[in-house]
């Protein structure tokens, strides 16, 4: 299993990794306040009811603390983890969180009927033979307890482009391997023509943003914490670049 996210995001003025550093475990959106997907992780907003619906209100009333995190089973072996959608970089997991983990596709916010867990699996085969993107068609995980950075991760996998970043330095306090993918990178000739994707505003959005006719999950990162352009916008600029800019071709569906 993978948990994909963006290391260079910022909690509270502070890089997203030296906060997970300092608490030494993968906190949910409900108490981080943050999030690569929608941002409804609140009493009655769409995050809660569908976690209300998925676990018959298990968690209802619990601490935010105590949630599930969320990740994905890489079933097609991406070696940039199960899914890109939510983030450049992602944590494998060791093969013990297996054990308490739900497992459902497709993503939770379709609100699916199909569900499962790793001794009564059957995701696999419906995601295989099904027709959605290649960002949507993810076997969404729920990892329950804690995910601690020093038992329950094999390692951080980063994009290539946070080499010698603070992003770099801090991952190295996290107390697990720290490894990389071959990267995310994408020219402006290529983004613009899939106008059709997210939409001709994101393509230009991209255009702007763009160093040296490129983009790569540094320089959208480095947007993002310029205050600038809104998250949600530079969200949709990720995803071009988590579909389209892949440095080597992910496995075969």
């Amino acid at each position: 299993m993978t948990m994909n996210f963006h290391p260079d995001r910022m909690v509270a003025g502070r890089l997203i990794l030296d906060k997970m550093a300092d608490d030494g475990v993968y906190l949910s959106q409900f108490a981080t306040g943050t999030s690569n997907g929608g941002l409804t992780a609140h009493p009655g907003g769409d995050r809660w009811r569908w976690e209300s619906r998925i676990f018959a209100g298990a968690y209802d009333h619990a601490p935010a603390t105590e949630r599930p995190v969320y990740g994905a089973l890489n079933f097609r072996d991406d070696p940039r983890g199960g899914a890109a959608r939510f983030g450049s970089s992602f944590f494998r997991l060791t093969a013990d969180t297996l054990a308490r983990a739900t497992f459902c596709y497709p993503d939770s916010s379709t609100e699916p009927t199909d569900f499962a867990v790793a001794d009564r699996f059957s995701l696999i085969a419906l995601a295989k033979t099904d027709d959605l993107d290649a960002l949507d068609g993810h076997i969404e995980a729920h990892i329950h307890g804690p995910v601690r950075f020093d038992r329950d991760v094999e390692a951080l996998v980063l994009d290539p482009s946070y080499r010698g970043t603070p992003v770099h330095e801090a991952a190295n306090r996290l107390g697990c391997r720290v490894e990389w993918h071959p990267g995310f990178l994408l020219g402006v000739d290529r983004l613009r023509c899939h106008p059709n994707f997210r939409g001709a505003r994101y393509v230009e959005l991209g255009t702007e943003i763009a160093v040296g006719g490129r983009l790569d999950p540094r320089i959208i990162g480095d947007a993002a914490r310029t205050g600038r352009y809104d998250p949600q916008d530079l969200k949709k600029v990720w995803h071009y670049l988590a579909r389209f800019g892949a440095t080597e071709p992910s496995p075969p569906r």
